[in-house]
């Protein structure tokens, strides 16, 4: 019977430990921590996105980290196949807003508790507190893996390690350490769906306030590198929220590269700039004998109005029936372009999700082998691989890890 280590008791070891176990092979995964699926435990703000009802060409845009590389994983285990596991063993599942797909009980608890149960039934073990120190290799091929309690033969290993962000959970980089000492390329680890900090003076002010609807731009030097529209929220250290999420991983390599980055919001997209001056001429007619700051309640929320006149350099207490041609061009571009400088993301342990690992040019997409040293294989984040909020990247995990499981399982 052939053996296979995991190391992660994550979304990619579990279905990694469910595919080999399935298969006919003896499998352990060795977790760390206490628990199981401590990362899975916190997703979709403890609900759980398992993946997206969309098509797998849809999946791979939405991974912009590496997408391409997953095509036969995505293709041989999809999102229907993952959905069909969890509610052949009792675990129902539902749709959301965006194609996000939930289990019913809205407890991330039941996924893992259902992943556990699969695994374990068809003969798996888990072996949890125990972390794995050393992956052994000899001649170009695994041997087995060295734990803090001993040594596990092995006739392949799955490390399923994850990243670094949120290292409570135990996704602390230590994956990319171990495939670092086997020779593995690691592309730097950075923060992918995270908040963005700014030093903008108006931060403080707009703190808590949400924008719905708005269109954000993201420019390093000048030069536009993303674009996402939906919703945003201002907070005490910058800006974060879905948008914000999405453009994370663009605006993290643009400062790693030293550039200047700006966020661009643009707070009535679904308006052309003649139409917005229009909307606008109609409300000043209408309030013309009121202040600006009271003329101006019908297009934008209350806090944001002191800081537009602000920033286009308008007195918010002037009478709009004194308000110039030239003034309310200068409210008009303050409304199609509003700027805010971005100086960091948060700290990588805040990110949802971490973008870099073992470089996917040295892994087969097929079965997730090394291509250094036989009998080793990759699954979920700790690859390079990474993508958007909406159930995007777990689906990778468990795709990866259904891959990495079948082919350790026939070693």
């Amino acid at each position: 019977m052939t053996k296979v280590a995991i190391i992660g008791g994550g979304a990619a070891g579990l279905l990694a430990g469910i595919a080999a176990a399935q298969n006919g092979a003896q499998v352990t995964i060795f977790e760390k921590m206490r628990l199981p699926g401590k990362k899975i435990m916190i997703t979709g703000k403890g609900r759980c996105n398992i993946t997206n009802a969309c098509e797998i060409p849809e999946f791979i845009k939405n991974i912009p980290g590496n997408g391409r590389f997953l095509n036969s994983a995505l293709h041989r285990f999809t999102n229907d196949d993952i959905v069909l596991l969890l509610e052949s063993h009792g675990l129902q599942t539902k749709v959301e807003r965006g194609g996000r797909i939930f289990p019913v009980s809205d407890k991330a608890k039941d996924v893992v508790d259902t992943l556990v149960k699969i695994f374990t039934e068809a003969g798996g073990r888990l072996q949890l507190d125990t972390k794995v120190i050393e992956i052994l290799a000899k001649d170009g091929q695994v041997t087995g893996v060295k734990t803090i309690s001993g040594v596990y033969p092995a006739d392949a290993v799955i490390l399923a390690a994850g990243g670094a962000s949120y290292p409570g959970t135990g996704s602390d980089g230590g994956g990319a350490k171990l495939a670092a000492k086997l020779g593995h390329k690691i592309v730097p680890l950075r923060p992918s769906l995270v908040p963005l900090e700014s030093d903008y003076p108006y931060v403080d002010d707009l703190q808590g306030l949400s924008l719905r609807n708005v269109q954000g731009t993201l420019t390093a030097d000048g030069e536009k590198i993303g674009s996402e529209f939906g919703e945003m929220l201002f907070t005490h250290f910058g800006v974060s929220g879905p948008i914000i999420l999405s453009l994370s991983n663009l605006a993290a390599k643009a400062l790693d590269e030293g550039k200047e980055v700006e966020l661009h919001i643009d707070l009535k997209p679904a308006l052309s700039e003649e139409k917005l001056d229009a909307r606008i001429q109609r409300d000043f007619t209408q309030y013309s004998k009121k202040q600006l700051a009271n003329g101006m309640k019908d297009l934008l929320p209350q806090r944001l109005i002191p800081v537009v006149c602000d920033m286009a350099y308008l007195d918010e207490e002037k009478f709009i029936n004194q308000i110039s041609r030239e003034e309310r061009h200068r409210l008009l571009a303050a409304l199609k372009n509003f700027c805010v400088p971005i100086t960091s993301t948060r700290p990588l342990a805040e990110a949802i999700v971490t973008a870099g690992g073992v470089s996917v040019k040295e892994i087969n997409p097929k079965t997730m082998e090394s291509k250094l040293i036989r009998g080793l294989h990759f699954a979920g984040e700790v690859m390079d691989v990474d993508g958007y909020t909406g159930g995007y990247n777990l689906q990778a995990a468990f795709s990866s890890g259904h891959a990495a499981g079948m082919a350790a399982a026939e070693e």
